[in-house]
C-alpha cells in the first residue's frame, strides 16, 4: 500500500495539471498567426482560442471577441472546448474523492483498505481528465497542422501552435503522473489477508478427533 507521501506527490502533481488545465482552457493563445511565405506584416498577430479571438497590436494592445456563435465553430475547436470541460469537471470531482482517501486527512472511512480504494478511484478519476485534455490538445494540434500545410488554405489564414496548447500538454502530462501516482494505493493481498484473519494470519483449528497420532 502506498505511503503518505507518494499520496501527496500524486495529488500535488495532479492539482498543477489541474489548474494548467484550467488555465490552457481560459487563454486565447491557442492557436496563433503564421508569418510564413510572404505574410510578413507583423504589426498586427491574430490569436484563436476555444471562447474568442484576438488582435494583439505592435503597440501592445490586445482586442478579443467573443464567438458570436458555437455552431459556427469548426467541429475540431467544439470537440476541444467540450474535452477540456469534461477534463476540469473530471479533475474537481478526483480532487475531492483523492482528498478522502488519502492518509493524511481524517475524513472519509476509518478502514485502511477503504480508504486505500477511495485514493485509487481518485487517481483513475485524474488519469481520465488528464486522457481528455490531452485528447483535446491533440486534436486541435492535429487540425491546425492539417491546415498549415494544406495548399488550398491562404497563407494569411494559416495558424501555428500557440502557447496554450503547450500548457495544454503539460497539465495533461501532470494529471495522468499524478492519477498515476494516487492509483498505486491499491490493496495489496497482505491487506485483505489482514482483514480476513486477525494478525494476518488464518486460524489453526483445532486437530480433529478422526486423526491419527
Amino acid at each position: 500500500m502506498a505511503n503518505s507521501g507518494l499520496q501527496l506527490l500524486g495529488f500535488a502533481l495532479s492539482l498543477l495539471g489541474w489548474i494548467a488545465a484550467l488555465a490552457a482552457t481560459c487563454m486565447p493563445q491557442w492557436q496563433m498567426s503564421s508569418f510564413s511565405g510572404a505574410n510578413i506584416i507583423t504589426a498586427q498577430a491574430f490569436y484563436r482560442g476555444l471562447w474568442m479571438e484576438c488582435v494583439y497590436q505592435s503597440t501592445g494592445q490586445m482586442q478579443c471577441k467573443n464567438y458570436d456563435s458555437i455552431l459556427s465553430l469548426d467541429s475540431s475547436r467544439q470537440a476541444t472546448r467540450a474535452l477540456m470541460v469534461v477534463s476540469l469537471v473530471l479533475g474537481a470531482i478526483g480532487m475531492g474523492v483523492a482528498t478522502m482517501g488519502m492518509k493524511c486527512t481524517n475524513c472519509g472511512s476509518e478502514d485502511k483498505v477503504t480508504k486505500a480504494r477511495i485514493a485509487m478511484t481518485g487517481g483513475i478519476i485524474f488519469m481520465v481528465a488528464g486522457l481528455c485534455a490531452l485528447v483535446a490538445c491533440s486534436w486541435i494540434g492535429h487540425q491546425t497542422v492539417t491546415d498549415f500545410y494544406n495548399t488550398m488554405v491562404p497563407t494569411n489564414a494559416k495558424y501555428e501552435f500557440g502557447y496554450a496548447i503547450f500548457i495544454g500538454w503539460a497539465g495533461a502530462a501532470l494529471l495522468l503522473l499524478g492519477g498515476g501516482l494516487l492509483s498505486c494505493s491499491c490493496p495489496g493481498k497482505t491487506a485483505y489477508r489482514g482483514r480476513q484473519y486477525p494478525q494476518g494470519k488464518p486460524i489453526s483449528k483445532p486437530p480433529s478427533s478422526k486423526e491419527y497420532v
